[in-house]
């Protein structure tokens, strides 16, 4: 649903990744020390990732996928990781000499089996004239990293785990493999730190997500649904000028996917209220500069349009005179719409110091347009438009250029709960939400009585689901925080965290029933740091009154 046209840079077709796969062979270290996994160091004359510390793996061969009958699976297994197994355990030991085969009679291979092997014949037919069946069962999934999009040899490789076989030592081939290692993955990343084990990113994230399992048996564990614990495509974003990957589930992903869909790396993502940061041609981001404990970085202010159209400010923030004039000037004073997602003090207040500065610019200042404040907002979140906004209504930039008529168009949302007069706005052509505080990148948003309602917040965030699966929104924008990505998960999150909250304060509720809320805060945010539960008493009083409304007192799951 996005507009080439508004894209930062012509998009490249990244190279198409070879599918490949790699094993992680396990032992414990015995007495509670944790998991150690067998690393061997790459060739230094390699033609990909030299001199890398690596685990066994390769590519997925054809005959891999035509060795099904030579392996032994799990009933759950699938073909293509089934695949993927065969193709691990023929690296593992054309590289290392490691055997993950059984005889007829379950033992597992030994020495004499892999002394009788040769590493540069072909492999599945040896085992079987030899009796071995390919101990694929042996091995799980663990995770698929792809290659960057910018990478000009890229490999989408499975992850799999393995337990190492008893009995069996590890020989590089010296060849393409050196220095077999057994190490921990806390001493692997210490090592690396210290420049003297050059491992590179899927490797490093990996280790750090294999560090916080305690034995092999608690990881085989966690795997045992047949599922991958995660998928992985790094971005690439600039941070202090120097290139820093991302992963999926890291806030400023979502941001470099909008911004470079093809993963070119150009996107600098260090928080500065200075100088207005470009997420789309059409859309630019200026950040206040309140940092703090509720406004994350900032309060982000957007320009939506371009300067043949003019543009429409969104929250222009704070009463900051400097940050609102670096908000007009990226404008070129061409305002001619002024919105803001609802009256709290980090958002509304700077509109009356934008239309200010259009007045001294000579110009005719833009209508303020938002809902009022209710009755029940806080005497510093008073707020009243030149003309209130009507759910559903549509604001509209236009112009015509070389290439033809150009538009933009701004479409305002209701939706309470975060305040009582909160709007989100929906950048139709390009299928962008802009979120307010509804939906924040980092944290969960205050939902703090009586002006906010628990209720009206998560029928609100049901509304924007739709809208998301109507429109095609794939971003969503906020006013704290990176752009995120993937909008309907994002907003699947939300209604589970906040579901499961609502449990826990039910909970909470039945052991202490005469308990007032500051008790209750200390059952039900027992996860949270006790300096936040000031804050989060807020929102639990909104779910202690919607617990209540609902009659859901007695929940008990």
């Amino acid at each position: 649903m996005q507009r080439p046209s508004q894209l930062l840079r012509p998009q490249r077709s990244p190279v198409e990744p070879r599918p490949a796969a790699t094993v992680l062979l396990l032992r414990d270290q015995g007495a509670g020390g944790g998991i150690e996994v067998l690393m061997t160091r790459r060739s230094p004359h390699a033609s990909f990732l030299p001199g890398a510390y690596v685990f066994p793996g390769g590519s997925v061969d054809a005959l891999d996928a035509l060795s099904h009958g030579a392996a032994a699976r799990r009933p759950t297994q699938g073909d293509a990781h089934l695949t993927q197994a065969i193709a691990a355990i023929r690296e593992s030991f054309e590289e290392l000499g490691v055997l993950l085969a059984r005889h007829a009679d379950g033992r597992m291979a030994d020495a004499a089996d892999i002394a009788a092997l040769d590493r540069d014949a072909p492999f599945v037919a040896q085992c079987t004239a030899r009796g071995l069946t390919l101990a694929a069962d042996e091995l799980h999934a663990l995770a698929h990293w792809t290659g960057d999009r910018t990478m000009p040899k890229r490999f989408a490789t499975q992850f799999l785990v393995a337990r190492m076989p008893a009995g069996q030592t590890p020989v590089a081939d010296e060849r393409e493999q050196f220095e077999p290692q057994w190490i921990t993955p806390a001493e692997a990343l210490q090592r690396h730190a210290q420049g003297v084990f050059p491992i590179i990113f899927p490797t490093m994230k990996t280790l750090e997500k294999l560090a916080r399992f305690e034995s092999v048996d608690a990881l085989f564990a966690a795997l045992a649904h047949e599922e991958v614990l995660w998928e992985c495509c790094p971005r690439t974003g600039l941070i202090g000028g120097k290139e820093r990957r991302h992963m999926e589930d890291e806030a400023a992903y979502g941001e470099l996917e909008m911004v470079s869909p093809d993963g070119q790396v150009f996107h600098p993502l260090d928080w500065q209220s200075a100088q207005p940061v470009q997420l789309r041609r059409n859309v630019l981001r200026l950040t206040a500069p309140n940092a703090g404990m509720m406004t994350g970085p900032g309060t982000n202010s957007y320009l939506v349009g371009e300067p043949l159209t003019g543009y429409i400010a969104i929250d222009p923030g704070p009463s900051d005179p400097e940050h609102v004039r670096r908000l007009f000037d990226a404008a070129g004073g061409d305002i001619r719409h002024i919105v803001c997602t609802h009256s709290h003090a980090d958002h509304s207040p700077g509109a009356a110091l934008l239309q200010a500065l259009q007045v001294q610019d000579g110009r005719a200042p833009a209508a303020v347009r938002g809902l009022p404040s209710a009755p029940t907002a806080r005497a510093a979140s008073r707020f009243l438009p030149d003309q209130p906004l009507v759910d559903g209504e549509r604001l509209a930039l236009a112009g015509t250029g070389a290439e033809g008529p150009v538009s933009h168009t701004l479409q305002a949302v209701f939706t309470p709960g975060h305040a009582a007069n909160h709007m989100c706005f929906l950048l139709e052509e390009d299928a962008l939400l802009f979120s307010g505080d509804h939906i924040l990148n980092g944290s969960t948003t205050v939902i703090d009585p009586p002006d906010g309602n628990m209720a009206d917040y998560l029928d609100s965030l049901a509304k924007l689901d739709a809208l998301c699966a109507q429109h095609g929104v794939e971003f969503i924008l906020p006013a704290h925080g990176y752009v995120l990505g993937r909008a309907r998960q994002v907003i699947a999150r939300l209604q589970a965290h906040r579901l499961a909250r609502e449990a826990k304060v039910a909970r909470a509720m039945q052991a202490a029933p005469d308990g007032t809320p500051e008790d209750w805060v200390r059952l039900a945010y027992s996860d949270a740091p006790p300096a936040l539960w000031p804050v989060a008493q807020r929102s639990l009083l909104a779910h202690v009154e919607r617990i209540r409304a609902l009659g859901l007192r007695d929940v008990s799951n």
